[in-house]
């Protein structure tokens, strides 16, 4: 069968010149070619003729049920003219719809064949497909054939592999995967059935393949390159004229013909599959119409296999049909998107024109004119108390904007110049509040204790007052987590009646933060300070800078320098932020720091601030907090009510000692806040067990109805009219249970059925009687009381225990005070005796103790020889013996000179045999003279002291100021001894009577 690939139009009239080559058609086109040259019409065009050489292409195929032979590719070239009548290509006719131009050796003659997988679709008769081929041999193979006059190889579809989405598979690792195929494996994964394809040309590793009849491998005739011996295919005998057949294919071109108007893809198949219908028959029309669809492989490579015509042409038919549908969808996307681009454009287009007209009428200005105009009406306010410099810059900035075009990139940077420099409240303040009696009602109303933080205040407050205008300060507020530091910021702008602004520099790294990024950058922003004052709206806000201890340092800057310069009083009421580049006053401005460790800052930033050190909360205190504070927002949060819950103050005082040590209040409120989730779950549950036990009662009632008298069945249903049954009754009154609500309905009492009888009926009765049921639910559900006994189930165990180890103090261990970013805490020094013999002394540390403690333990051992040798000359022990000194826990990283005086302690109390008495907590540095020298921390390390029941403690001398502007609960009950040498301590350790410590 002849194949024509490639022409200009349908009816070709041409002047043939020798040698030339007839191809005849019939002359009587049969109403299946009429009905196709409807849908090849659609592709073509009717050109005029040209007067120029024009090639035909031809390859030989087998066409479905004609059994043509043919073999070749001939080239044929034509002269088109204008006046020449129409021409006709002759040949021999092999067949009743094609001429076939013969060569040798013919297409059916290779029953062996080189093997081509094929990774993406299979390869239809009359198509063309490009391949690459990346094996060198196959390719070699290829050639070699083609020089040999044996143009023919085996195109084949390749399998998937097994266990494996063919969906999820992209084309370049298919490609890998095929290139990784030999021999036997490449055998077992291609499909039996493929495509006997014509090589055209060899460019390289692409070889262009076209297909001409259908194949069956029967057998692997060698693996390197992959041969395979074949059986040609031929099509099924089938009546032409059969309606079935006739009428599906007439389907097949009505819906190509309804995708060929909507798809232009489709028409550049058209036009290179074919010109002359005399070749189109039904199995022909099978192939193209599934060659041409965007089905899978799978599904192509069955209607490559179907040899039946009808049942080829249904698939063929199924295929196209999915691709209407496909076109349709693809159709509704591409018209929605266009009208919505149509609509943007429109509008566009008509904002425009508006703009144009209001223009020209002089209802609008351009944009430069309206901003403008917009930043000027932003500085008639408080133009009067603008700085003149500010002004002039502005002023500057606006003509610089009028010269601009819109469109550059300049035109943007002096825009937002312009307008954080007009959204400045330059010379606005707030009135500030200067009675001191509300402003200490204030602070007493959000927070408990924290005497200093709020005398400062009102010593700021009384100066102000006095002199009559407003300052600005730095105040650092140090302190362990959870006692306050941020949330007093917030009082203390409400007490003060300023604005509140807060930002953390917690890790901060980058300068750019706190002065700004230079204009000229991308994305350039002025840095927090110039931001906190158009956010508030005034020049004397509050400021909190939270974590000031923890400022970072990297590639970008110092921002604690950077710092230096905001938080200086002689300095920040010119600031200069990078990006406005004008001075800023910051000199009214309040600023409050909080660092929970002093050391952590800077020493030059650190004294710039007034430093208030916040220790934490005793017992009593934290009482007062969780009770006052605490529990009444978390109720309120909670959604409950104060009469459906009561927590004693034991389990408070419990909840604080066993659970809650730290010396802040964050850990207590989350302890509060879960007994009070518990709490609402656990009365959520009654009301629901009340609720469900009306349908319960009223099937209960209809057991009455049936026991019962008919006096009380109609008692019971007056009941029924008053919307109140006895059982909600009972369980109301009572808070009995389901099943003790049903037994008091089983004998329900004269009283209650003749009151049942006696209520009203009337709308205005029923109402009141529903408002009495509702508050009788509610008293239903018993009060929550919450105290020691039951504080565990909603808290779990106790996470602390008693800070005192030991009820009776043994010799060698003595109590220590130590202070830690969560406040105070007691620790034990504990020594004893590892071995004894001449010579033998030394001291052997633990507890995971810092360089400073381990020097510390060093002085200790000295001293405590020197004194051990004052008071007991004959003593030998620090000579002949190896002690162990260890302060637990050996978890937690200890430092820190305090322990000094402890140390010796410890150390004298082995080698005299003596115990100290079991009361006694001390603290302070030693020196090898055994003077004592000063501490820090003697608010936390006296708290510390009462949680462990100590009653005597013993402070440097230095530290006397300290104790004494502690609070009176704070001391209350402590027997506190300040000493300067180590020989007073030793008198207070061990200078006590012997039926003392017994």
């Amino acid at each position: 069968m002849l194949k024509l690939l490639f022409s200009t139009s349908r009816q070709i009239q041409t002047h043939i010149t020798s040698p030339c080559l007839r191809v005849t058609t019939e002359s009587q086109p049969s109403s299946f070619l009429k009905s196709l040259s409807s849908l090849t019409g659609l592709t073509q065009r009717n050109h005029k003729s040209l007067s120029v050489y024009q090639r035909a292409f031809f390859c030989s195929g087998s066409s479905s049920g004609d059994g043509g032979d043919g073999g070749g590719f001939v080239e044929v070239e034509v002269r088109s003219g204008a006046n020449d009548t129409e021409a006709e290509v002759g040949a021999a006719d092999y067949s009743n719809s094609s001429a076939i131009v013969p060569t040798n050796p013919r297409p059916e003659d290779y029953l062996t064949v080189l093997a081509l997988p094929l990774p993406h679709r299979p390869l239809f008769p009359g198509f063309y497909m490009p391949i690459y081929v990346k094996d060198p041999k196959l390719l070699a193979a290829l050639q070699e054939s083609r020089k040999r006059q044996a143009p023919y190889c085996g195109a084949f579809l390749l399998k998937d592999e097994p266990d494996t989405d063919p969906s999820i598979v992209t084309g370049s690792e298919s490609e890998k995967n095929i290139g990784d195929l030999k021999g036997k494996d490449l055998y077992n994964r291609l499909h039996e059935v493929g495509t006997l394809a014509q090589i055209t040309t060899i460019q390289g590793d692409q070889v262009i393949l076209i297909g001409h009849r259908r194949l069956r491998i029967t057998e692997m005739a060698s693996e390197d390159p992959l041969t395979v011996k074949v059986d040609h295919l031929k099509d099924k005998p089938y009546n032409k004229d059969d309606d079935v057949i006739k009428a599906t294919s007439f389907e097949v071109i009505s819906t190509l013909r309804d995708v060929l108007k909507t798809s232009s893809l489709w028409r550049d198949h058209v036009q290179t599959y074919t010109q002359h219908v005399g070749d189109f028959n039904f199995p022909r029309l099978a192939d193209f119409g599934a060659a041409i669809s965007g089905a899978s492989k799978l599904q192509c490579q069955e209607v490559l296999e179907e040899l039946d015509v009808h049942k080829r042409l249904k698939l063929t038919l199924e295929l196209v049909k999915k691709e209407i549908e496909i076109s349709k969808i693809q159709e509704s996307i591409a018209k929605a998107i266009e009208e919505k681009i149509s609509g943007e454009q429109r509008r566009y287009l008509l904002n425009e024109q508006l703009k144009a007209i209001k223009k020209e009428l002089g209802l609008e200005a351009d944009d430069k004119t309206a901003l403008s105009a917009k930043f000027r009406e932003r500085l008639e306010p408080n133009k009067d108390k603008i700085p003149v410099h500010i002004l002039q810059v502005i002023e500057e900035e606006l003509t610089k904007l009028q010269l601009l075009e819109a469109s550059s990139s300049e035109f943007n940077v002096t825009r937002n110049y312009l307008d954080w420099l007009t959204a400045l409240p330059w010379g606005s303040y707030s009135d500030e509040n200067f009675d001191v009696l509300r402003a200490q009602k204030i602070l007493d109303e959000d927070h408990y204790g924290l005497t200093d933080v709020k005398e400062r205040i009102l010593e700021f407050i009384a100066v102000g007052k006095l002199r009559g205008i407003s300052q600005g300060k730095i105040i650092c507020l140090s302190g362990p987590p959870g006692v306050g530091k941020t949330s007093i910021g917030r009082s203390i702008a409400r007490s003060l009646n300023r604005k509140f602004f807060r930002f953390s520099v917690g890790g901060l790294s980058d300068v750019a933060e706190i002065k700004g990024h230079r204009r000229t950058y991308i994305g350039a922003m002025p840095g927090k300070m110039v931001q906190c004052l158009k956010s508030v709206g005034t020049a004397n806000p509050l400021v909190l800078i939270d974590e000031i201890d923890k400022l970072g340092k990297g590639h970008a800057g110092d921002p604690a320098s950077a710092l230096l310069e905001l938080l200086d009083p002689e300095q920040n009421a010119n600031f200069l932020d990078h990006y406005l580049d004008v001075p800023i006053d910051l000199s009214k401005v309040l600023f409050v720091c909080t660092a929970n460790v002093v050391d952590m800052i800077p020493n030059p930033l650190l004294d710039r601030m007034e430093v208030i050190a916040i220790a934490g909360y005793i017992t009593d205190e934290k009482v007062h907090i969780a009770r006052d504070y605490l529990e009444k927002a978390t109720r309120e949060a909670c959604g409950i009510k104060p009469e459906q819950v009561q927590i004693t103050d034991a389990a408070l005082l419990a909840l604080i000692e066993n659970y809650c040590r730290e010396a802040g209040v964050r850990n207590l409120q989350k302890h509060i806040e879960k007994i009070y989730r518990k709490i609402a779950l656990q009365l959520v549950r009654q009301g629901a067990i009340i609720e469900s036990a009306v349908p319960v009662a009223e099937l209960n009632e209809a057991k009455v109805e049936c026991i019962e008298t008919s006096t009380e069945s109609v008692d019971v249903s007056s009941n029924k009219q008053n919307n109140e049954t006895p059982e909600e009754a009972e369980i109301v009154h009572t808070g009995q249970t389901l099943e003790e609500a049903e037994i008091v309905q089983m004998n329900p009492q004269p009283d209650d059925l003749q009151s049942s009888t006696d209520q009203p009926t009337d709308s205005k009765d029923a109402t009141e009687t529903e408002k009495i049921e509702e508050s009788e639910v509610t008293k239903a559900i018993e009060k929550v009381l919450i105290d020691t006994s039951n504080l565990v189930d909603f808290v779990g165990k106790p996470v602390f225990h008693a800070e005192r180890i030991y009820d009776q103090t043994p010799i060698g261990v003595v109590m220590g005070l130590a202070w830690t970013a969560m406040g105070g805490s007691t620790l034990y020094i504990e020594t004893t005796q590892v071995e004894q013999g001449d010579g033998k002394g030394a001291l052997n540390l633990t507890g995971q103790l810092g360089e400073v403690m381990k020097e510390s333990a060093q002085i200790a051992h000295t001293v405590a020889r020197a004194i051990l040798l004052e008071k007991e000359p004959d003593n030998l022990f620090f000579a002949n013996t190896k002690l162990h000194l260890h302060v637990p826990a050996g978890a937690t990283p200890k430092d820190g000179p305090s322990a000094g005086c402890t140390m010796i302690t410890s150390l004298l109390s082995l080698a005299m045999k003596k115990p100290v008495r079991k009361d006694l907590a001390m603290t302070g540095e030693v020196t090898l003279t055994g003077k004592i020298l000063p501490i820090g921390g003697v608010k936390e390390k006296t708290l510390a002291a009462r949680r462990s029941d100590v009653k005597t403690i013993i402070f440097p001398s230095a530290n006397r100021r300290d104790f004494d502007e502690l609070l009176p609960n704070v001391k209350e009950g402590l027997d506190v001894h300040f000493v300067d040498d180590y020989s007073q301590i030793f008198e207070l350790a061990f200078g006590y009577e012997e039926n003392e410590n017994k």
